[in-house]
């Protein structure tokens, strides 16, 4: 393992040498005799420690920490003093002095543990900024691929509801991304340093989702041999989201709406109220309005939820984010397979185009990494993509949608012939129109506007 680099200043030669004796055996020691030969050695070298006497020749060891401080990749600092007093520890933490020592009392151990303890921290800052790139890589904006006038409104909303404590519900297909933009909502709000906890209610029955999200106590039901935390719980402080809203009983229902009304709930087999400060994401590939015309979802709880509404367009409605989209995702399965693909061929990319992607962007994803497996060369070819891609973008007839995200000199009329069809299909229900075309009703009313189709 490579030593960590120490520069240590101090004007008597006796000092430098002595502490290169004590530290040259578990650091890499550099010696400077005053700030002007620390600054050029650390103008030329980086550096993970210094260790600087504070009594300097022309500038003391304070400002030689200022000025090290303010290097792109700043060192550790620990300022050594036969002068000490609180005062001047003080001063030196105020100048960015990471530790201070008394000179008359340096113990080599001491000394030895500090610079220890200083470099764990720093590892530790070093790895939590890591650590919160590659999250925010992972789940932030920068992972919502798309360029369409309809995924532009989606970053506009998520950007704006994010700082916000406001309920979300997502509303989109299936494989549109949603848990992906509730991700994307937490990490880019002021919760992201706590956790996100994530439930697929359509996955668990009545009873076991609601001793999921709200916990037990033991001996509440058959099998509960011991008291368990609920979701809520585990996301204190942070974001739940909630998956296939439109699945939950009305037992549960109930239950949910208390908590958006009071913030309190109570676990299986408690009389004990308790509170959460969570944030409420849910997502549902359901008509929410439909289930609560037919009595199956609660309207109160719909509105509660209803908040703030995104709706995720298919990726039929935005099909000119197929190239965007298909090279990133190109680079993620190469990158992972270690295969050398950069690109796609002109036909395989059309084919791309053609197809309706039924299954949204987790279709596309799948598509992909197949033909990442089975692509012996340095280009995708039509010939790697799954059957079902190639043999449905051959038959399918050109949709007006893929006309609209294609063909700059049409956009205008193709949008609104498409506006024109879907008002059609929904017997003029602007909602639903809306929602078939994948924008928002207040996008879709600002068009009808523009293209004077307010009368449909």
């Amino acid at each position: 393992m490579t030593k960590a680099t120490l520069l240590i200043v101090d004007d008597e030669k006796s000092t430098r040498e002595g502490l290169r004796a004590a530290l040259g055996e578990r650091y890499d020691v550099y010696l400077a005799e005053d700030a002007k030969a620390a600054m050029e050695l650390l103008e030329r070298e980086h550096f993970d420690v210094v260790l600087t006497d504070f009594r300097l020749p022309n500038e003391d060891g304070m400002k030689l920490i200022a000025r090290a401080k303010s290097l792109p990749k700043p060192p550790i600092c620990i300022l050594m003093t036969a002068y000490g007093s609180e005062e001047l520890a003080v001063e030196a933490m105020k100048h960015g002095a990471d530790d201070y020592i008394a000179k008359g009392r340096l113990q080599i151990d001491e000394l030895e543990m500090r610079i220890a303890r200083a470099l764990r921290q720093q590892n530790l800052e070093v790895e939590n900024v890591s650590l919160r790139q590659q999250l925010d890589a992972k789940f932030g904006m920068e992972n919502i691929v798309g360029k369409s006038p309809a995924m532009e409104e989606v970053f506009e909303v998520v950007q704006q509801v994010a700082p916000t404590r406001a309920t979300v519900l997502l509303q989109g297909e299936s494989g549109t991304g949603k848990e992906l933009v509730a991700r994307a909502i937490h990490q880019l709000s002021p919760r992201a340093s706590q956790p996100i906890v994530t439930v697929h209610c359509a996955a668990l029955s009545p009873t076991l989702l609601e001793s999921e999200l709200f916990g037990h106590e033991k001996g509440a039901f058959t099998g509960a041999y011991e008291r368990r935390i609920g979701r809520f719980e585990q996301a204190q402080g942070g974001t739940l989201f909630l998956d296939e809203i439109g699945e939950i009983d009305a037992s549960v229902q109930i239950k949910l709406l208390r908590f958006l009304g009071e913030r309190t709930f109570e676990r299986v087999g408690s009389n004990k109220t308790l509170t959460a400060d969570v944030r409420l994401i849910a997502a549902t590939n359901r008509n929410l309005e439909e289930l609560v015309k037919a009595g199956s979802f609660r309207e109160d709880l719909f509105f509660r939820l209803r908040v703030v509404e995104i709706f995720l367009p298919p990726l039929r409605a935005r099909s000119g984010d197929v190239p965007l989209l298909a090279q990133n995702v190109l680079r993620e399965f190469a990158r992972e397979n270690n295969k050398p693909i950069a690109d796609f061929t002109a036909d395989a990319m059309e084919l791309l185009m053609n197809y309706s992607w039924p299954g949204n962007v987790r279709e596309l994803r799948t598509a992909i990494e197949h033909a990442v497996v089975l692509c012996r060369g340095e280009r995708i070819s039509a010939r790697d993509l799954p059957a079902s891609v190639r043999e449905g973008s051959a038959s399918a007839a050109v949709d007006p949608q893929r006309v609209l995200a294609r063909n700059d000199l049409t956009v205008k009329e193709a949008e609104k012939q498409l506006i024109i069809r879907a008002l059609k299909e929904t017997q003029g229900n602007r909602t639903l129109a809306a929602r078939k075309i994948g924008m928002s009703r207040r996008t879709l009313h600002r068009k009808l506007h523009a293209y004077q189709l307010e009368d449909y």
